[in-house]
């Protein structure tokens, strides 16, 4: 197929001068959509770039803070095992030091065969039992569990004596606690017979 011939401009000069205004406003008006139709596809393509670089500042920054959370794992702090419990002059034969009690759980008594430390739960349901100094017991106020100042169980529903602890003299002469080592109690048995090696003697 040929191609369309060109127009020729006329040749009169009042037809020329209204030519060239048509052809002037064809081609303002042909600039005029070129432009809006650059300025449409940038547009699209800014809109696509800032999503890009928005999702990788997004996923930058999931990483950062999942690397600085792993420089604080979740542990959890138990207190030591062992503990000091001063010297045994500090203690007074026949009597319970609740010194411990609260921040360890822990009873410390000394008696004419020596020092032993019981731990502070009810065998029945695991409460916190109090020492009564003027009933010399033990008493569980959940239950009602009474124990001997052995921790020998007598009375309520608790089904065998308090467990002890290991106690031991260290190298400074300080008393030491190690609730690692658990006496635990057998029903229906005295404590200092089932355990003596839970029995501190100090000279």
């Amino acid at each position: 197929m040929a191609a369309a011939s060109k127009v020729k401009a006329p040749t009169d000069p009042a037809e020329l001068a209204k030519w060239r205004a048509d052809e002037q406003v064809r081609e303002r008006s042909k600039r005029e959509k070129e432009k809006s139709e650059l300025a449409s596809l940038w547009s699209r393509r800014d809109f696509l770039g800032r999503l890009g670089w928005g999702g990788f500042g997004a996923v930058t920054t999931i990483g950062l803070l999942a690397a600085v959370r792993s420089a604080f794992p979740r542990v959890l702090f138990l207190p030591p095992s062992k503990f000091k419990a001063g010297f045994p002059s500090d203690y007074v034969v026949g009597e319970v030091s609740e010194k411990f009690k609260q921040d360890f759980r822990t009873w410390i008594i000394r008696t004419k065969a020596g020092f032993y430390a019981i731990f502070a739960k009810c065998t029945h349901l695991g409460c916190t039992p109090r020492w009564l100094k003027a009933e010399q017991k033990f008493k569980c106020p959940c239950h009602g569990s009474g124990y001997y100042i052995s921790g020998l169980n007598f009375e309520g529903p608790a089904p065998r004596p308090m467990d002890r602890f290991k106690i031991y003299v260290g190298d400074d002469g300080e008393l030491v606690v190690d609730k690692s080592v658990i006496y635990t109690m057998a029903p229906g048995v005295d404590p200092n017979e089932q355990y003596p090696q839970s029995i501190l003697k100090v000279a």
